[in-house]
């Protein structure tokens, strides 16, 4: 990123859009759910209700495949704020429901930009007026399934953020900021199969985070200050004996907008595999991981955008663990780029943590 630095002073935009969209996502999934329940009843045994769940299944592996195909092709998604923090929405299949009732979980992920890069390779700090951004992200989750089929995930996300740069004389100036993020509001169908292995998720990313700290640039503000669509889908399957697989796609888009201000779309991809070590003390369970994650995120947009320098598409090689004592889960993984084409000059971090711990009930 590389940043004009001037004093946010744009009003205010009203959006009430979100609550609306809100109110139809929940009328949507509650009327699919009642004709589902009434098509299988009625029409089960025909043979053009099974022609047509054969279809819709093979939809949903279209889709999986062309999300996850386009978190390393399409180049826009990866940084929900112009850095990357996207890419903490997807991953290893923890999170992921297997059953009905419900898990909350705190997790924490942390980020230091302090490299400058331009298309595929280091760049000289110097055509960056940007130095560094360290953030500390704190999201609180929680998901409920009704049922085998239907449920709802909700995350509130809290950051604080340090700011390195040059003011408009090319002295150094620095800033820190701490706020609530963008709250992301989700539904989720898994319902295409008994054993839950295959879902989507849907909703919508609000602009509830501050987006008007007077000492950073809008693509380094906390909240975007825009309204994003939220589509998503995963799967898990058995390679063979104690060895499982997951991908897990998720794309963003910025709909309703504020400032002069749209991020780029973003994608983001994980597709992985682990391995069941088996158990510690007899009532516990432990999962080493490897997985790949691709993102990309398009040019931000509109007159306090910097569209020259953002935008990028970036894989990642990402080693975790997972651990279970019922019911309680801890997990913890590392997340290295191994390729970054970065438009103009951007700030990249070399490594990116996070930590999750999960109760379920």
């Amino acid at each position: 990123m590389q940043l004009k630095k001037r004093k946010m002073t744009l009003p205010r935009a009203c959006l009430q859009t979100p609550i609306d969209w809100a109110a139809k996502l929940c009328f949507l999934r509650f009327r699919c759910s009642r004709i589902f329940k009434y098509a299988a009843r009625r029409f089960s045994k025909t043979p053009l209700f099974a022609s047509i769940t054969r279809l819709c299944k093979k939809a949903l592996t279209f889709l999986r495949a062309a999300l996850f195909g386009g978190a390393l092709l399409v180049p826009n998604l990866a940084y929900a704020c112009a850095c990357g923090c996207g890419v903490f929405d997807v991953g290893t299949g923890a999170m992921m429901p297997t059953g009905v009732g419900g898990s909350v979980w705190i997790q924490y992920s942390y980020m230091d930009q302090n490299r400058n890069w331009s298309g595929t390779k280091s760049a000289n700090a110097a055509n960056n007026s940007d130095k560094g951004i360290t953030t500390n992200f704190i999201t609180a989750g929680g998901q409920y399934m009704f049922d085998r089929a239907w449920g709802v995930q909700v995350e509130v996300p809290y950051w604080t953020r340090s700011f390195n740069t040059t003011d408009d004389s090319g002295n150094p100036a620095g800033f820190h900021h701490a706020s609530w993020g963008d709250v992301r509001v989700k539904g989720v169908y898994a319902g295409f199969s008994d054993d839950m292995a295959t879902g989507i998720t849907y909703g919508l990313k609000l602009p509830t985070g501050d987006s008007h700290y007077p000492s950073f640039d809008r693509d380094t503000e906390i909240g975007t200050g825009s309204t994003d669509w939220l589509l998503g889908a995963y799967h898990m399957g058995r390679i063979g004996g104690p060895f499982g697989w997951f991908v897990n796609g998720q794309w963003e888009h910025a709909f309703t907008v504020r400032d002069q201000y749209r991020p780029g779309d973003e994608v983001d991809g994980a597709l992985g595999a682990y391995y069941e070590a088996g158990s510690l003390t007899g009532s516990d369970s432990i999962a080493p991981l490897l997985q790949f994650i691709g993102s990309a995120r398009r040019h931000d947009t509109g007159a306090n955008a910097a569209p020259n320098d953002s935008g990028y598409t970036r894989l990642m090689i990402s080693p975790g663990v997972e651990y279970k004592v019922e019911p309680v889960k801890l997990y913890a993984d590392v997340e290295v780029p191994v390729y970054q084409n970065m438009n103009g000059n951007q700030l990249v971090a070399p490594v990116l943590t996070k930590v999750t711990m999960a109760y379920d009930f």
